[in-house]
């Protein structure tokens, strides 16, 4: 389970990254070149947009890396990258792989059965 949570996080991640840049690059070029009406009009939390951009792609791919060596911990990641990509973006078509594959990963990485050390996670 920790292995899938690693490539599941990974793939999450980068394909998270291809929504990012685009998101960031729209609110950007439409805060330069202005609102154009019907074709190019600013999205209502432009600031949430961008730093979700950036955030949540670098949470699940840290996640993903995370997982084997430190379930708990990725498995965590890996979710709040999923809710915050979700939260951002809605789910949609261009989402709807970054947001499951970060999702399915956490979940599988928090459910991994043995616990990864002895000692306590903190």
């Amino acid at each position: 389970m920790r292995n899938a949570a690693l490539v599941l996080g990974i793939i999450g991640g980068l394909i998270g990254m291809l929504v990012g840049f685009f998101s960031f690059g729209y609110v950007e070029a439409v805060q330069h070149f202005g609102e154009i009406d019907g074709v190019a009009e600013q999205v209502d939390n432009a600031d949430l947009i961008q730093v979700t951009s950036i955030v949540s792609p670098m949470l699940a791919i840290a996640g993903g890396a995370m997982a084997r060596a430190r379930a708990l911990w990725g498995g965590l990641l890996l979710l709040v990258s999923s809710v915050g990509m979700y939260v951002a973006f809605g789910f949609n078509v261009f989402t709807m792989f970054p947001i499951s594959f970060a999702g399915v990963g956490g979940v599988l990485a928090v459910a991994a059965g043995k616990p990864d050390e002895e000692k306590a996670h903190f």
